[in-house]
């Protein structure tokens, strides 16, 4: 009998939960914290959850799976390594736990994390059918292994090569590969490939199955870049074991009040397209348009002890946003405001450039062109004469801009750009959005595009990425 096994996606962070069952128990692997998609599936699927298994203490997202193990009175399987504040089955290596009439088996894989587990799906009749390999081997590529600090960083590196080469020794070629990360999520090494894979396909792909130990080490790290800062939250907040989350309505604030609430430790974002914040926004606000990764690239800037307000022209995007907070441990925002701003007085605009005007800009000496990506995609392709500093170093980099130029930014698809527009209007600059994606930059004979190195690093979550839930 083969087991079912659905894909739940989580696009904007990069991470895929799954749901295997037999037509009667379900297995759940690495929720998210809104269990409330789980649940439809199961109500759709007409079956009962048996089990949730977490692969590890996850970096990137605060789990569903304590909330929702315990909602309906299912086993909660962990790491026996992993010193958690609850009550779970603590599992260890090869140990196997039945489901309903099917099992999992633990594998200890470590690399991502040092307590890593991975678990072999067991069909009724005892084959193996898919690994659910978490944060372990992903699709052409594996888990970071620089989470836990640098100082661990080639150890894991080396217990990560170790652990993919254990998988393929104790799996047949068949065995279907359903990693957590891998799709977009910062807690990829380097690039993925691919949507689905099983172990014959890493076999030819994965560069820790193609190269020996010490390159794959040695390699491994020189393509690390910076992960979110948010990532430090998460892993003590899943070793407490987060509570039910909260998606009511928030507060109903004004734009009167909202003027008045900021300051430097109150944030007002919004979620409106940057088109519409360019055109007229509230002074000391920030752009984070829920048509990119707005809970990755907000969680890696915002001080979590700070407050926040959110604003929108639709009722729907509040709630949208609350939910992708949820999920980075941001769980209840001070207040909201919809609207579409147009009877508010003060409101401050932007201009925008393309691309095309960007030689006129580098010839200009009252304007600087900045760039806002990271590090890894700078060095695989960018603007000669242009500055370079990330999004999420610009507020402790402001010193190094000049306060008498217009400051000109771009990013890969000017998301992050509109982004930086707030951070640079709060310190006195000028900001100008080159508001359109890097690649139509190629296409300009008069800029000079420096080449580096093909493979920007670890894939990320896209700046111009369509939301989804």
């Amino acid at each position: 009998m083969t087991l079912k096994i659905i894909n739940l996606d989580t696009a904007t962070l990069g991470d895929r939960s799954y749901i295997a069952h037999d037509g009667k128990t379900a297995l759940v692997v690495d929720p998210q914290r809104d269990i409330d998609r789980v649940e439809a599936i199961i109500r759709a699927e007409n079956v009962e959850i048996g089990a949730v298994v977490e692969t590890h203490m996850h970096n990137d997202y605060v789990s569903g799976g304590l909330v929702l193990a315990r909602k309906y009175d299912a086993k909660y399987l962990t790491s026996a390594q992993d010193p958690v504040e609850f009550d779970r089955v603590a599992v260890v290596d090869n140990e196997v736990v039945n489901v309903g009439d099917f099992a999992v088996k633990a594998l200890h894989t470590p690399g991502h994390t040092f307590t890593h587990m991975s678990y072999v799906l067991l069909t009724p009749d005892n084959q193996p059918q898919g690994v659910f390999t978490g944060g372990s081997m992903l699709h052409g590529s594996t888990g970071r292994p620089d989470l836990l600090g640098w100082d661990n960083a080639a150890t894991l590196a080396g217990l990560q090569h170790g652990s993919a080469h254990r998988m393929i020794e104790l799996l047949e070629n068949k065995v279907t590969v359903h990693p957590t990360h891998g799709f977009g999520s910062f807690c990829a090494a380097t690039s993925t490939c691919g949507d689905s894979s099983n172990i014959a396909d890493e076999k030819r792909t994965n560069p820790a199955l193609l190269l020996d130990k010490e390159r794959f080490i040695r390699e491994t790290l020189a393509g690390l870049d910076a992960f979110p800062a948010y990532y430090k939250y998460m892993g003590a907040r899943n070793l407490q074991g987060a509570g039910p989350i909260d998606l009511s309505e928030l507060k109903s604030m004004s734009s009167d009040e909202i003027l008045k609430a900021i300051n430097p430790d109150t944030w007002v974002v919004d979620l409106r397209s940057r088109d519409s914040f360019i055109q007229g926004h509230i002074p000391g606000s920030l752009s984070f348009g829920l048509d990119g990764s707005f809970a990755t690239y907000f969680g890696w800037i915002f001080p979590y002890e700070d407050k926040l307000i959110l604003l929108s022209d639709k009722k729907e995007d509040i709630a949208t946003a609350q939910r992708e907070l949820v999920r980075i441990g941001i769980d209840r925002p001070a207040g909201a405001l919809v609207s579409d701003l147009k009877d508010t007085a003060g409101l401050v605009k932007n201009k925008e450039v393309k691309f095309k005007d960007v030689p006129e800009g580098l010839k200009n000496p009252g304007v600087l062109v900045l760039d806002a990506r990271r590090n890894s995609e700078r060095h695989a392709s960018y603007i000669e004469g242009t500055t370079h500093i990330p999004l999420h170093e610009l507020a402790a980099r402001l010193i190094e801009l000049p306060q008498d130029k217009e400051i000109w930014v771009h990013c890969a698809g000017a998301y992050r750009a509109s982004a930086a527009l707030g951070i640079l209007e709060s310190a006195g600059f000028k900001p100008v959005l080159i508001n359109e994606s890097y690649d139509q930059c190629l296409s300009v004979p008069a800029l000079n595009i420096v080449a580096g190195i093909a493979d920007a690093g670890p894939v990320a979550p896209s700046d111009v990425m369509a939301h989804a839930l």
